[in-house]
């Protein structure tokens, strides 16, 4: 079974000044969408999930970050993480085989918030609850290229 790391995924309070502030650091903007539906609900595990999304690359084209801004539900406001604080939104893989990744995921005693969705032609995805209460999302690509 073959996996690399993909993205960190961070909600935002404002994309337009998060965007600003990443790209003054040097990464590039790889891409936007607003992502919405039966798909979007069912891989975040949440419910009327409606979201503006940017996709940022770091200058060597190995790091990647996706900011997200809800649009529905209302994001909710917390306190930032403390270092010593255990947990993040998430992390996400891309894997070959997403069947072989949650086979080895359930091992562990973790398993989809939901359930498995298909991204357009693009991805089947999921998001697992992982150790520490981690949340990771596994991405299998549908067009090998």
């Amino acid at each position: 079974m073959g996996i690399r790391f993909e993205n960190v995924g961070i909600a935002v309070r404002d994309l337009e000044a998060t965007i600003a502030f990443f790209t003054d650091l040097g990464l590039s903007v790889l891409g936007r969408d607003t992502v919405s539906g039966e798909w979007a609900d069912t891989a975040v595990g949440l419910d009327g999930n409606h979201a503006k999304i940017a996709m940022l690359q770091t200058p060597d084209g190995h790091g990647r970050i996706e900011l997200f801004e809800y649009l529905h539900p209302e994001a909710i406001e917390t306190e930032p993480t403390l270092p010593h604080e255990i947990g993040m939104h998430r992390v996400a893989f891309s894997v070959d085989d997403l069947d072989a990744a949650l086979a080895v995921a359930a091992r562990h005693g973790c398993h989809p918030l939901r359930g498995v969705a298909t991204y357009g032609d693009v991805y089947r995805l999921t998001y697992v609850r992982g150790p520490s209460g981690i949340i990771v999302m596994l991405a299998e690509a549908l067009q090998q290229g």
